[in-house]
């Protein structure tokens, strides 16, 4: 069973709080990191040492206009920031722009912000341009994808020597709607999920630097913004997301049929993770309940139809939760509470998935 949090509170998110998600890393040294968009930057706690599970004080990483942030590492753990940023000029128009730093070591300073711009021309499409999703292939290669204020598609990508190139829009896309799902196979290939307001498309590359190709359409329902993907098999992603009929939490791969997995989600993406639970390779998922608290799933990965068992926390948050893994292999479960500071749970030597108690950072 799942611990519970005696301290949940009711109290809200404090006046000016910008906190929209949350993000756990592990660093090459094995300590993990909690990051929270906030106002001025970016919230920042680090492990003392790995799977220590003492914090250290809170930091924040200056930037300012941040709306939304993407977290994603490389091979070696370095940590990549991609935020869109939104500012208001003088004659109070909107301009907004994707920024890109790089964490190399857990605790440490980040790297200058380097403005990517925007794919979009003129301020009115430069102010709709979506939320950006980032992978860094094998090769290093830092590849972004942003839905453009039409709701086509718009790529930027850094190149073998560092330099990046400029942004490519994908010619014939449109109807886009809602966030990505961008996924670096341990392959070296990439895959692409986006909604449309008819179904998905769906992109992919037949080899490690090929071309992603044409988005491949289909009728699937999914609801906005709910998009998330995992490696649950060599070269093999599995796609989840929430049924707008009401069927709950949906898997899907390439070639079958979408999974019914049950449970109750509210509004907002999910998570995903595999982890080692009584010697069985897991399936973890976690969302922002229906209730307004944060909820896990376990399953055997690629044994969906079996289906999954479902716990809600009873811990109350502003948005999905983060999962991964800590040095000992133990699954930690983050959340942002309501009052916005983060609480993380760590798995025990319980069967199955024991959360201990949450601890408030």
């Amino acid at each position: 069973m799942l611990g519970q949090d005696a301290r949940a509170t009711s109290r809200v998110a404090p006046a000016g709080n910008t906190a929209q998600g949350i993000w756990l890393t592990r660093g090459k040294e094995g300590r993990l990191t909690v990051y929270a968009l906030a106002e001025g930057g970016i919230r920042r706690w680090t492990e003392s040492g790995p799977g220590s599970q003492v914090w250290g004080q809170r930091e924040l990483v200056p930037v300012s206009g941040l709306d939304h942030l993407s977290v994603t590492q490389d091979v070696n753990a370095y940590v990549h920031l991609i935020g869109r940023r939104r500012r208001e000029t003088a004659d109070r128009r909107s301009v907004v722009d994707v920024v890109h730093a790089i964490q190399y070591q857990s605790g440490r300073p980040v790297t200058q912000w380097r403005s990517l711009g925007n794919p979009g021309e003129g301020v009115d499409a430069a102010g709709g341009v979506g939320r950006p999703a980032a992978v860094v292939t094998t090769t290093g290669m830092v590849h972004i994808f942003v839905r453009t204020a039409d709701g086509g598609l718009a790529l930027r990508r850094e190149q073998g020597d560092g330099k990046w190139r400029g942004w490519e829009d994908r010619k014939g896309v449109a109807g886009i709607e809602g966030s990505l799902a961008a996924i670096a196979l341990s392959s070296g290939r990439m895959e692409l999920f986006a909604t449309t307001a008819g179904g998905t498309l769906h992109w992919f590359q037949k080899e490690p630097g090929g071309g992603l190709g044409d988005g491949y359409p289909s009728s699937l329902a999914v609801a906005r913004d709910t998009l998330a993907v995992l490696e649950t098999g060599p070269d093999r992603p599995t796609f989840y997301w929430t049924d707008p009929g009401g069927r709950g939490v949906v898997a899907y791969r390439a070639g079958g049929w979408p999974t019914a997995l049950g449970g109750a989600p509210g509004e907002g993406p999910h998570v995903a993770a595999r982890a080692l639970l009584d010697g069985y390779d897991c399936t973890v998922l976690a969302h922002r309940g229906d209730q307004g608290t944060a909820v896990v799933g376990v399953g055997i990965t690629e044994d969906e139809g079996n289906g999954l068992w479902w716990s809600d926390t009873g811990v109350r948050c502003l948005a999905a939760p983060a999962l991964a893994q800590d040095a000992f292999g133990r699954l930690v479960v983050a959340v942002i509470g309501q009052d916005g500071v983060p609480q993380v749970a760590r798995q025990t030597d319980e069967p199955g998935l024991t959360l201990s108690e949450w601890r408030t950072l």
